[in-house]
């Protein structure tokens, strides 16, 4: 059952709202390389490209989308938010389109080149030495300087911005047997599900985790949200320690399974998308490829299936040290 905040109408008020603050980005077939000798000639991989959006992933579209939410009084006081670089980049741009200013906590770890980008849209930076200390120092933030938690993937306003992702996409492409999704916090997955799901109730749609951060799929054996102690994957983007009740919610009623790829995968996904489609990304827009190459591989054969590369702030030296 479709929650009525995202319903396609809503969606569409969503995209209103934030479309003068963010890009339609393209979609594409593949056409040709090592990906699709994998699979019978029947079968048919498109792409949806989140990594040309503002700030370089889709998290510009729900947090656009809860930045545009608050009065004037809130914009007044600021924002903050926790994040290991992407949703910190997204929140910085949103708080600088609209004026106000960001306080962000991010992972002592956390790269250089995500860290810059955020201060160029202004944010003022916090290193923390654990996760515990990011969460606890924004809910101080939110507590003695009176700002709104801008969170990275739970809550009405986040899905509904990464829904207008997933309806865009249905009007790129022909109707899709599967779509596989990454999972992080599973933000982008029950947005972009819950879309699809409305447009072609009978679409099959597949989460992807990283076998050492596996949230979400602990959380749907469980029933429940879950927190672990520590988590550990290459792509950081799609390592969150714990789940969130609603759109662990959204996810169980959107999402068919959930598979696991290991460290090694996303690597060697991330040398696919760059020989076939000539796109350098990090390990976290490898993972639907991941999954597809691997765990997916037998049952999506001859299928026509929907892919995401979700974002690419990751710098050169990084990149090269991963795939070269």
């Amino acid at each position: 059952m479709i929650k009525e905040e995202l319903t396609l109408e809503n969606i569409e008020v969503t995209w209103n709202r934030i479309k003068d603050y963010v890009s339609v980005t393209p979609a594409i077939r593949w056409q040709d390389g090592e990906m699709l000798r994998n699979f019978s000639s029947q079968t048919e991989i498109y792409v949806k490209l989140e990594i040309f959006q503002k700030t370089g992933t889709f998290k510009a579209r729900g947090a656009m989308n809860s930045v545009l939410d608050l009065d004037r009084e809130s914009l007044d006081r600021g924002i903050t938010a926790v994040s290991a670089g992407n949703h910190a980049i997204a929140a910085a741009y949103c708080a600088n389109q609209v004026g106000t200013s960001a306080q962000i906590f991010m992972p002592a770890t956390a790269k250089p080149l995500r860290i810059q980008r955020a201060k160029d849209y202004g944010a003022t930076i916090t290193l923390c030495d654990t996760q515990s200390e990011m969460f606890e120092r924004a809910e101080m933030s939110q507590k003695n300087d009176g700002r709104t938690f801008i969170h990275p993937f739970e809550g009405p306003l986040t899905l509904q911005g990464s829904a207008t992702a997933g309806k865009e996409f249905a009007e790129q492409v022909p109707q899709l047997d599967a779509m596989i999704l990454p999972i992080g916090g599973g933000g982008l997955a029950a947005g972009f599900g819950s879309a699809l799901k409305q447009i072609w109730p009978d679409i099959l749609i597949y989460g992807v985790e990283p076998q050492g951060a596996n949230t979400m799929s602990l959380s749907f054996n469980a029933g429940t949200t879950v927190s672990l102690e520590s988590v550990h994957s290459i792509a950081d983007s799609l390592a969150p320690p714990k789940t969130e009740p609603y759109t662990l919610d959204v996810c169980r009623d959107v999402i068919e399974e959930i598979v696991l790829v290991e460290d090694a995968l996303l690597i060697d996904a991330m040398r696919t998308v760059f020989h076939d489609l000539r796109l350098a990304v990090e390990p976290a827009a490898a993972a639907t490829a991941a999954a597809l190459k691997g765990p997916l591989r037998s049952k999506l054969s001859g299928a026509r299936v929907g892919t995401i590369c979700c974002g690419t702030n990751i710098g050169l030296n990084d990149f090269w040290s991963l795939v070269g």
